[in-house]
């Protein structure tokens, strides 16, 4: 007679999905990644230990459109809008640290002007231009 084993893992949210389904003769598969569980006829591909629809063997589908995801952006809504993630108070009305006062300015640095290069040309080229023109 065969018996059904289905591999499980766990998501991301700690769940434990059902991910690959099979009819086996004679003793239990050998395990590749997961781990390995006999299971009800009735457990399908997707479904979640202890998900509240359409139960079979321990096993159900998981409520749709509700995730741990949107419980936690959900309390986070209601904790901004009754204020409880506000400030303490008392933290408003403590006058602010005086900030440190800049040192005085600094002078910038004085860098030499480089020195001006004299254009004039050397008296010989100048006469061997005049010679050639």
């Amino acid at each position: 007679m065969s018996s059904r084993y289905a591999t499980i893992i766990t998501d991301d949210d700690g769940r434990e999905v059902v991910s690959a389904i099979g009819e086996f003769e004679g003793a239990a598969p050998h395990l590749r990644a997961g781990h390995l569980e006999q299971v009800a006829p009735g457990v399908l591909i997707g479904m979640v230990r202890g998900g509240p629809v359409d139960t079979a063997g321990g096993f159900g589908f998981p409520l749709a459109g509700i995730s741990d995801g949107a419980v936690s952006i959900a309390r986070a809504a209601l904790k901004a809008l009754t204020g409880a993630g506000a400030a303490k108070p008392d933290a408003a009305s403590r006058p602010r640290k005086p900030k440190a006062k800049r040192a005085g300015k600094r002078a910038k640095s004085r860098k030499r002007p480089t020195p001006a290069v004299k254009k004039t040309a050397k008296p010989e080229i100048a006469a061997l231009a005049e010679a050639a023109g």
